[in-house]
């Protein structure tokens, strides 16, 4: 689908977006509380990219923990999943926390999702925060699948993959986590961006719609001022804003 395409996309479901961003579900009886945080790299990604947002959550007062997937995410992301949840015990472990948050980048929202649809990340995880996920896949990933099928987890990323169509049956946002997923018009890697939106009952949000002239590409996501203050109010169960000119 062209860039085109996304823009016709988003003039339809944009409304739709912002309606079902006003109308969630009243917030849980934690809403109030912090838990310690883990951030999820995607394809490719080192812990390493994820030191601006580390940094900027622990000088608000936040907890966080960071973690690339095993073989940067190139494997099954099934396996991956597995160490997000062994990674998640290990928070708990040394916090003496009951529940954690995720905020999962591209690949790493995948990978965490899975944990909570089929490994019991549900009894363990308040907060689930995705930034450029694609949770219905990238037409892109079609388009480039005799290379991408050499990469397990670039395959699955692929709209209609086996692996989606498996995380997406039924509800695909099971539990009491309170779900948000966060996408972006300039998204490159996502295509079409709205197909980093989530359906059951999540908050989903472009940021666009606070921040109309903001450019942010797939990995700005993780470095972008706006975009952090709407993750910190996403982790505060509070109503999504942020500071649009915040660097």
């Amino acid at each position: 689908m062209s860039h085109v395409g996304n823009r016709c996309v988003n003039a339809v479901l944009g409304p739709l977006v912002l309606l079902a961003t006003v109308l969630v579900a009243p917030a849980p009886a934690h809403a109030a509380t912090r838990y310690p945080v883990l951030l999820v790299a995607g394809l490719y990604s080192p812990a390493s990219h994820l030191n601006t947002l580390k940094n900027r959550l622990q000088a608000d007062g936040f907890t966080v923990y960071t973690m690339e997937l095993p073989t940067l995410g190139t494997q099954d992301i099934a396996l991956s999943a597995q160490a997000v949840g062994d990674k998640v015990n290990f928070v708990r472990a040394q916090t003496g926390a009951a529940w954690v948050d995720i905020v999962g980048h591209s690949e790493g929202g995948l990978a965490s999702r899975y944990y909570l649809k089929f490994l019991g990340g549900t009894t363990k995880v308040a907060r689930y925060v995705s930034l450029g996920t694609p949770q219905y896949g990238s037409y892109l990933n079609n388009i480039y699948y005799p290379s991408c099928s050499l990469v397990v987890a670039c395959a699955q990323m692929a709209v209609g993959s086996a692996f989606l169509t498996t995380l997406n049956s039924g509800d695909d946002t099971p539990g009491s986590v309170k779900y948000t997923a966060f996408a972006s018009t300039q998204d490159e890697l996502v295509d079409p961006d709205a197909h980093s939106f989530l359906a059951d009952g999540a908050t989903n949000v472009y940021v666009q719609s606070l921040c109309p002239l903001r450019y942010v590409y797939h990995l700005d996501f993780l470095y972008d001022g706006a975009v952090y203050g709407m993750v910190r109010s996403a982790l505060q169960e509070q109503p999504i804003s942020t500071n649009c000119y915040a660097l």
